[in-house]
């Protein structure tokens, strides 16, 4: 039987009449062959009860055609809504997408915000260094700024990715200028060595200049310093200028000198770049060179000798100091200051010939009281070699002709370089010379009375014999030694001019003869100031024992004689103990006060 069902129809085996096939094989024979006419009659009574059903319910029968219609309609509906759904799927599988990877970026960034919040202190700390720095570099801690600018750049050579630590190492850049600048600006003040070695120092760690560039850094910086202090002098005293020149120089350029070898050795066994080549030497002479033009151009514009003597001393001093660095400009100073001691010698001669030849012109040829002479003391040689004539008083213009002299003289005898002393012995001769001009061009131009001539003539006998050898002798105090004023040649036609007005002269063949009482002869007029005295004895026998200076004047005491020797300095030959030689207006107060 098993079989038998073995072989049944599929749907047979698996559906609801399974029960009746085991029904129907439990039957006998008989009953199977009535089965066929039940099976007919029971289908017949199931058709029947469905027509029964049909014509009872056939309303239901239309409503499910009709709603059968309305499902198919809904179907194709769906089935065009499915199609669109099929369609915006892709569309929805990439926005899932996008959103799983936004997701993922999401996670990625929370467990950044989580690893941030658990290092939220380093960072913090790492952030902060800029400000830090900043605080440093303000409160003058550049050793603790550098170390943190030596942290930050190990971190970007371990991170340099990072944007970070990009970030962080450009706000330490900055800073890092601004430490420079400051470092320079310290080289560009009145620091001492041990604070140029500090920023040295600092600068070498910054890394930021070759040891040639560090050396170039170090002197342009104290050299605009220097500068300054300079600029700063009050340039209207163009004497205190230059003596506070000096002294700055004296000071501050050795000091700069001395800190640049104990900063930068020139020890070339180990680097080639710790030779400079003779750098601050350069530097240097640049200094002393523009120090030199300043003297140039400034020491014309000195007018008193005492001023000028000061100033070469000031120099002399810095030029040996600076020696000691071996800066010594002491052998360049000479020729300025020989040149500035010449002219301002000879505007102060020009000068007494331009008032001596106004006062000349305006002078009234009247007779003035004699001039008493003060009584010498014990003890006065030394002054008298230098006192002025009293009789000069008796001539306005002469006197004031002296006066303007020794005020030159006494100018130059605070600075009288040695080899001016030929060239000054000249300027005095022209000037003598000038004056003897002027008192011939006067008297040839001049129409005098007798007593107004003879006022005329007594000047000229006292410019030649005591004006003229007063002032040799005077600049012999300047310059002690032989005498180098010749003034016998100029002299000659004034001589002539004198002694021919003053007494009858004969000339023959060229020999001057006098004629006295009894005769002609020969008289040796004197000729040089040398045979002065023996000439004015003479004179004095000739005409009955009148003097040619007249009112008592005196023979300038020492008019002969060679001023004692004094200690001469390398540059000047003057003599430092010498009191200035009094104008004649100063001597005559003296000579009241005595009396």
């Amino acid at each position: 039987m098993n079989s038998t069902m073995a072989q049944l129809p599929f749907s047979f085996c698996h559906s609801p009449q399974q029960a009746y096939i085991s029904e129907l094989l439990s039957f006998s024979l008989d009953r199977l062959h009535k089965e066929p006419e039940l099976l007919r009659v029971d289908a017949e009574r199931i058709h029947r009860q469905m027509q029964e059903v049909a014509v009872g319910h056939y309303g239901a029968f239309i409503a499910a055609a009709d709603a059968l219609h309305s499902i198919e309609h809904e179907m194709t509906s769906i089935d065009m809504h499915l199609e669109s759904l099929i369609g915006e799927i892709p569309k929805l599988t990439a926005g899932c997408n996008e959103f799983i990877e936004s997701g993922q970026q999401i996670l990625e960034k929370y467990k950044l915000n989580q690893t941030l919040l658990a290092n939220h202190s380093s960072i913090l700390d790492l952030l902060e260094i800029p400000q830090l720095m900043d605080t440093c570099v303000r409160n003058g801690n550049y050793d603790e700024a550098l170390d943190l600018e030596a942290f930050v750049s190990k971190l970007v050579t371990m991170h340099s990715g990072l944007p970070v630590i990009q970030t962080l190492a450009t706000d330490v850049r900055k800073i890092t200028h601004s430490i420079l600048s400051q470092l320079l600006q310290k080289l560009c003040s009145n620091i001492q060595l041990p604070e140029c070695l500090r920023v040295i120092g600092y600068l070498r760690r910054l890394g930021v200049f070759a040891e040639h560039e560090m050396r170039l850094q170090f002197l342009r910086c104290r050299d605009s310093w220097l500068a300054g202090i300079i600029d700063d002098l009050d340039q209207k005293n163009h004497y205190e200028y230059l003596k506070r020149m000096a002294d700055c120089h004296r000071v501050h350029l050795f000091d700069v000198v001395t800190q640049y070898r104990a900063i930068f050795a020139d020890d070339t066994s180990v680097n080639e770049d710790n030779f400079d080549g003779g750098l601050v030497y350069s530097w240097a002479m640049h200094r002393i060179t523009s120090h030199l033009a300043v003297l140039q151009s400034l020491l014309p514009k000195i007018n008193e000798g005492v001023s000028l003597a000061i100033l070469l001393e000031q120099c002399m001093y810095c030029g040996m100091s600076l020696g000691r660095v071996g800066l010594d400009f002491r052998g360049l100073l000479p020729p300025l200051f020989e040149k500035s001691v010449h002219n301002l010698f000879i505007r102060n001669m020009s000068a007494a010939i331009s008032n001596f030849q106004h006062v000349l012109e305006s002078h009234l040829w009247v007779p003035l009281p004699p001039v008493g002479v003060a009584s010498r003391r014990v003890g006065d040689e030394h002054l008298d070699d230098t006192s002025p004539p009293y009789s000069l008083m008796e001539h306005v213009p002469l006197a004031a002709f002296v006066n303007g002299v020794l005020a030159a003289l006494n100018e130059l005898r605070h600075c009288a370089p040695l080899n001016l002393k030929g060239g000054l012995a000249r300027e005095l001769q022209h000037a003598l010379q000038s004056v003897s001009e002027s008192l011939l061009h006067y008297n040839a131009t001049r129409m005098l009375r007798e007593s107004e001539s003879n006022l005329f003539l007594a000047m000229c006998r006292a410019f030649i014999e005591v004006a003229c050898p007063y002032l040799i002798l005077c600049f012999g105090r300047c310059y002690p030694g032989q005498n180098v004023v010749q003034v016998e040649d100029f002299l000659e036609n004034l001589r002539k001019l004198v002694y021919v007005t003053s007494f009858p002269v004969l000339w023959d063949n060229g020999n001057r003869m006098v004629k006295d009482d009894e005769g002609l002869s020969l008289a040796n007029i004197p000729s040089t100031v040398d045979d002065r005295k023996d000439s004015v004895a003479g004179v004095i026998a000739a005409n009955g024992g009148i003097s040619p200076l007249e009112n008592g004047s005196e023979m300038p005491a020492g008019a002969n004689s060679r001023s004692p020797e004094g200690n001469e300095s390398t540059i000047c030959g003057r003599e430092e103990a010498n009191d200035d030689i009094l104008p004649i207006s100063a001597q005559q107060s003296q000579a009241h006060e005595q009396k």
